[in-house]
């Protein structure tokens, strides 16, 4: 089975050092990726597709230097590499056009306000995760720990 990713975008090192924490219980069965900046976050999701793994979810910070959040996302959007990688806005300074944008451009799935709850987190990655790997029809059995078993149900259920 190839590996499928998580990819946790913020410039600043205390939130993902924080990410990191939150999502470790993804470890022993999925890659959590940490990138400081939207140019490093592009160069590793070239990498892991060339490697032909998977990115199932990026969750980026807004404010962020030379890229903001909205504008990473609408980059992975164009890209056809990743049409069904879940995407989750992060933030703490978006503005009410900033969520409208990410939504409309940057196809967003969901939107976390800074600062977060660990259980909050760990559930909204846990339906992301869920909703890509069903979408690619990758094989879900391996990771049921770590799956939303509503959302599980709920697309077996929708495909029978």
């Amino acid at each position: 089975m190839n590996n499928i990713y998580i990819i946790c975008v913020d410039d600043q090192p205390e939130v993902l050092n924080a990410l990191e924490q939150d999502l470790a219980i993804f470890d022993e069965k999925i890659n959590v990726e940490v990138c400081d900046s939207a140019t490093e976050a592009i160069g590793l999701l070239d990498e892991i597709d060339e490697q032909g793994n998977y990115v199932a979810l990026i969750i980026t910070d807004q404010v962020m230097p030379n890229m903001t959040g909205v504008e990473l996302l609408s980059t992975v959007v164009e890209d056809g590499r990743f049409d069904r990688t879940q995407k989750i806005l992060l933030t703490g300074l978006a503005t009410h056009k900033d969520a409208i944008e990410a939504i409309n451009s940057g196809g967003i799935d969901y939107y976390i306000e800074k600062p977060w709850q660990k259980e909050h987190i760990i559930n909204v990655v846990k339906k992301e995760l869920t909703t890509y790997i069903m979408n690619k029809g990758l094989a879900y059995e391996p990771l049921l720990e770590l799956l939303d078993q509503k959302t599980l149900y709920k697309t077996l259920k929708s495909n029978t």
